[in-house]
């Protein structure tokens, strides 16, 4: 199933309806309220669309620009300039073994991690940033509210294909994200950057996880295993929580496996460690607190607790004080 975002609702009801975005907006809160708080926001707003008549997904087909690549989308194409390439990594699976790789790919609207599979896999790690690909009959997942684009055998990728050029409004540092006070920050900053110091942090958590496809296992009849792969390729993932403060106000923080592994300074195999060690972990957690970092990252409202956190996309624990100071007094 396709995903729209709450803000991706309400631009295309402005854009549609010709609605300003604080009726629109007020026509969902009441749809809350008439609904007792049993629907999330962003069910409110496609009914409220409904009522409209405007329909939020229509058929798609030819290539995408990647702002418009969503969540439950299949046989995807599009183009973009390459980013940044992650490593390759090695899984076994039923006894057979399989690689990954991936990379971030941009364009003039926007940026989204790809994932490769077997001998995409091997194509993508030879990737360099600044290299244009184009891409036929991707499919996009949603993991942990990333939007992520998945090529496997059936796809199609092209290299440096002549006659293709690409104008990327994401730098291939992925650095020029707007910097904002924690105060300034809304559930609207879609990518964002900041500075603070890091003052509390907690013991990383552990789940387990496919590492042949990455996803979350479920129980199934009492038995852990991954809906596509089984129980042959069953390992752990982590994410590390901080609270990050600027003086002007704090937020807490969300690092997945890259980003945690970036903050923390340590590989797979260490983190994993202080999955059977907790206690260990209490030395790193000393020697991070009262570190300034600066992270880019995107706003989320955590539901349950209806408070904002910001995830992060990438992390440098040793900014220059030069260059931050310079860029401080240029704003």
């Amino acid at each position: 199933m396709m995903k729209l975002s709450y803000e991706q609702i309400l631009a295309t009801l402005e854009q549609k309806a010709g609605l300003p975005k604080d009726e629109i907006e007020q026509r969902v809160k009441n749809k809350l309220t008439q609904l007792s708080g049993l629907i999330s926001r962003e069910g409110a707003a496609h009914i409220v669309a409904n009522e409209l008549g405007v329909k939020l997904l229509e058929p798609v087909s030819g290539k995408l620009q990647i702002k418009n690549i969503l969540a439950g989308m299949r046989d995807v194409e599009t183009q973009g300039k390459v980013l940044a390439v992650y490593d390759l990594r090695s899984f076994t699976t039923s006894g057979r073994e399989g690689k990954v790789c991936s990379f971030m790919l941009g364009d003039e609207t926007g940026s989204v991690r790809v994932v490769a599979w077997g001998a995409q896999a091997e194509l993508v790690h030879t990737l360099k940033p600044g290299d244009v690909i184009s891409l036929l009959s991707g499919y996009v997942r949603d993991n942990q509210g990333r939007t992520e684009l998945h090529i496997n055998e059936r796809a199609q990728v092209a290299v440096n294909p002549s006659g293709v050029s690409v104008n990327v409004a994401v730098p291939s540092s992925l650095s020029e994200s707007p910097r904002k006070s924690i105060k300034e920050l809304s559930d609207a900053d879609a990518s964002v950057e900041v500075l603070a110091t890091v003052v509390q942090l907690f013991e990383p958590r552990f789940f387990e996880i496919c590492t042949a496809c990455g996803r979350r296992v479920k129980p199934d009849n009492g038995e852990l295993k991954c809906l596509e792969h089984g129980t042959g390729a069953l390992g752990f993932s982590y994410v590390l929580n901080a609270v990050l403060d600027d003086g002007t106000e704090s937020i807490r923080s969300v690092f997945f496996r890259e980003q945690a592994a970036s903050l923390l300074g340590l590989d797979d195999a260490h983190i994993l460690q202080f999955r059977d060690n907790p206690s260990t972990f209490e030395p790193k957690k000393t020697e991070l607190l009262g570190t300034i970092i600066k992270l880019q990252g995107r706003v989320t409202r955590n539901a349950m607790f209806d408070r904002m956190e910001i995830v992060a996309k990438s992390v440098d624990t040793n900014p220059d004080p030069k260059a931050e100071l310079a860029r401080l007094e240029s704003s």
